[in-house]
């Protein structure tokens, strides 16, 4: 799965562990991953906890998928910080699973909570990608796109400057 998994390789995770049921996953905070608050996006926080849980759900043949989730997000992370998603299965029964996971920063403090859960459908998965025989089990799952900075940061400044929030 991960070897297809173009998503997870251009936002540059490596998986550090993938066994039954349970799978790390870290990522390093790239500036254009940050919001418009600088921080890291948490919708790049969820996907990282989602890459997780799809590893650790997926440990036989059938496909699984997420069938729900949920995240708190619990402290603010920004450029140069690396993050850490631990998923765990809580619960398996027919075809559905029930996975927390952890997404800690490079301090082991706590950044969100994610709670899954999973369907197993029918579907086999995909033909696998050729592989080179390179691979390690903590290398990325391909080389990261770099993105290119925005030619006026001036102009997102103002802007951030003069929009108000409701509260």
């Amino acid at each position: 799965m991960m070897r297809n998994d173009r998503a997870s390789a251009m936002l540059g995770m490596v998986v550090e562990h993938d066994a039954p049921g349970a799978s790390r996953v870290s990522m390093t905070v790239r500036d254009d991953m940050l919001n418009g608050f600088a921080i890291t996006h948490g919708g790049l926080v969820f996907t990282l906890a989602d890459t997780a849980f799809a590893i650790a759900c997926n440990e036989d043949e059938r496909v699984t998928v997420a069938g729900g989730a949920d995240i708190t997000f619990l402290k603010s992370t920004t450029a140069g910080q690396t993050l850490t998603a631990t998923a765990e299965r809580r619960a398996r029964s027919g075809r559905t699973g029930l996975y927390d996971i952890r997404v800690t920063d490079e301090t082991g403090d706590l950044v969100a909570e994610v709670r899954g859960r999973s369907i197993t459908t029918d579907r086999r998965p995909p033909a696998p990608v050729p592989t080179t025989g390179s691979e390690t089990s903590a290398s990325p799952v391909a080389e990261p796109v770099e993105a290119t900075p925005p030619a006026n940061n001036t102009e997102r400044d103002d802007a951030l400057r003069t929009t108000e929030v409701s509260r």
